[in-house]
């Protein structure tokens, strides 16, 4: 009867620990597509993926099913899968949402932000990143889709923070690209003084006007970035023909 008792109250433990372990690879994998630790167009194997994050099958399978969801990654027959590759329709898309979602959230956000904690972000973004170096790149960016976040957050519509959120994560990994080329920090902290201000005092068409302005400003940089690199259309950057 003891041992019976024994692996009865084993079972609840591996079922709350192989999800732990799905978080734990899920988060791990997304981080390094997004900051193109794991390249855009890269084939990948849950083989690899156990030996590289030192996870058993379970938690990479169940994580991998995940990201294909997401659209970071799809399934290629008996081959394992591949990091879906970046095109320029991709960016055009991304930044098309972003400017329909995000101004709105602006104004909507205006005189309801949490300024306190607006700035604290907006101090690590201010330490600014070094071009090539990915960690100071990632912490960067980090701070900067927390600073939006908030923001979408504020504007007290959960589905379209959501939305907001999803968007900056392919946002992110596209940043990575064009920033890793080129340092653009002293922009952006100037872009997210002049969009706080406006929030703080309540000025909506301001800060709608301004987060418009800094969307456009974000895709030129992105666009100009990549098709002025070889080693960024080396990333599986691909023209899609018309």
């Amino acid at each position: 009867m003891a041992e019976t008792a024994t692996v009865a109250t084993a079972f609840p433990i591996m079922s709350k620990t192989i999800p732990l372990l799905t978080d734990r690879a899920y988060e791990r994998i997304k981080h390094d597509i997004i900051c193109c630790a794991i390249a855009p167009g890269a084939e990948i194997s849950e083989a690899q993926l156990c030996l590289q994050y030192k996870l058993g099958k379970a938690p990479v399978r169940m994580a991998l099913s995940r990201l294909a969801h997401d659209g970071l990654v799809r399934a290629i027959p008996r081959r394992g899968y591949m990091v879906m590759p970046v095109t320029l329709k991709d960016i055009q898309d991304v930044f098309e949402l972003r400017l329909m979602l995000e101004p709105a959230a602006a104004r909507m956000a205006a005189g309801r932000v949490d300024a306190q904690r607006l700035r604290t972000l907006d101090e690590v973004c201010r330490a600014g990143y070094q071009s090539g170096d990915v960690k100071s790149i990632s912490r960067f960016l980090d701070a900067n889709k927390a600073f939006h976040v908030a923001i979408a957050q504020a504007a007290g519509n959960s589905r379209l923070a959501d939305a907001i959120e999803k968007l900056l994560d392919e946002m992110t990994r596209l940043l990575h690209l064009g920033l890793g080329l080129r340092n653009r920090s002293q922009e952006m902290q100037h872009e997210h003084r002049t969009l706080m201000k406006a929030l703080v005092r309540g000025d909506g068409g301001t800060a709608e006007r301004i987060c418009r302005d800094q969307i456009e400003a974000a895709r030129n940089m992105v666009l100009s970035a990549i098709l002025t690199s070889r080693s960024a259309m080396n990333l599986a950057i691909a023209m899609e023909s018309e």
